[in-house]
């Protein structure tokens, strides 16, 4: 009997993953060690450990740093069309009201921290800020740094943006949350809300119906931002090809599972009281499986990031989609129409 392969994985302990950290699924000929790393600061770690150092033989990856390092020629890492983590955005811009902001336009001409200009989260919303509102971006002098403590976020090896906007590093010793509270910047997009929305009643929500608002911008679009694909290192890869087709069948499987699980509604896996009124927006909105991986379901998505990464002078033109996975033939390729290959 061939002993399987080892492979290590990182990746937020995700309920979708969760079948595949418990062993309930296993890839076929692979034994797969599963490090969890939870939270935007796991999530950062990862990307940074992964792509500085190749330190996972697979993990999660931010997608708008993996487009660029393919863009840029950079060949260490592969990918598959598996989408950890995905993220309506709209929810995650606050303002402070004494600035004067009242709608998106007015974010023109503004001092607006991020984490990270080229972070997916900044990609996506800063997409959205262009394209469906008629935001300006270029007006925007960026202020980078971390949202609820000093200095930067993550240590990311960035690859050199092809048309630099207006940026600089926040080096006051603060928060950017500290910094809205003060009037040192008037916005922040980021992936957490700034710590001081929660006792500064200035410091709210650009859109305080975002929830409607993702909707309205999901049934418009068909567009669910995807933060995160799954990473994998080539040579690992081109040594073991099988792998691509194993770890989609069973990253599918676990997530199936897991939505199974999420409609038992006899007990409620999470710890959400209007979980049964949730599935039911969630079949209204989506009619189906929200969170498909593959290519052909993700399309729109897939376009939609390329636009906004060529837009923002992050690559260079838009690549292919069929070009940024490594193609796989499981059982899943043929499955719900959720085709990963070629």
């Amino acid at each position: 009997m061939t002993k399987p392969l080892e492979l290590t994985m990182a990746c937020g302990l995700y309920d979708r993953m969760l079948d595949l950290y418990r062993g309930d699924v296993r890839p076929d000929g692979i034994t797969l060690n599963f490090i969890p790393m939870d939270g935007s600061a796991g999530a950062r770690e990862i990307f940074d450990r992964m792509a500085g150092k190749l330190e996972f033989d697979l993990s999660e990856m931010s997608s708008s740093e993996f487009i660029a390092r393919k863009s840029a020629g950079e060949t260490s890492l592969v990918a598959l069309p598996v989408f950890p983590s995905r993220v309506f955005r709209h929810g995650m811009v606050s303002i402070n009201r004494r600035s004067g902001i009242k709608s998106p336009k007015d974010l023109e001409g503004r001092r607006v921290g991020v984490p990270i200009y080229t972070m997916s989260a900044a990609v996506w919303m800063k997409g959205h800020l262009q394209h469906d509102y008629g935001v300006d971006i270029s007006t925007i002098q960026w202020v980078e740094g971390a949202i609820n403590h000093p200095g930067p976020h993550g240590h990311p090896s960035i690859l050199p943006l092809l048309k630099p906007p207006r940026i600089e590093k926040n080096t006051s010793g603060k928060s950017l949350s500290d910094l809205l509270e003060s009037g040192g910047i008037d916005a922040i997009i980021g992936t957490v809300l700034p710590d001081a929305i929660h006792h500064n009643p200035d410091i709210q929500r650009l859109f305080p119906n975002y929830r409607e608002e993702e909707k309205n911008y999901y049934r418009r679009t068909r567009i669910f931002p995807i933060m995160h694909l799954l990473a994998m290192r080539r040579d690992t890869y081109e040594k073991h090809p099988f792998i691509a087709s194993s770890l989609f069948d069973a990253m599918c499987e676990s997530k199936d599972r897991a939505r199974k699980r999420m409609r038992d509604l006899g007990t409620l896996n999470y710890m959400l009281p209007w979980m049964t009124a949730d599935l039911d927006e969630i079949d209204d909105v989506f009619g189906g499986d929200p969170w498909p991986y593959g290519i052909e379901p993700n399309r729109p998505t897939l376009e939609a990031l390329m636009t906004y990464l060529t837009d923002q002078a992050i690559i260079k033109a838009p690549i292919p989609i069929e070009e940024l996975f490594v193609p796989t033939f499981g059982r899943y390729d043929r499955k719900d129409g959720r085709i990963a290959s070629h």
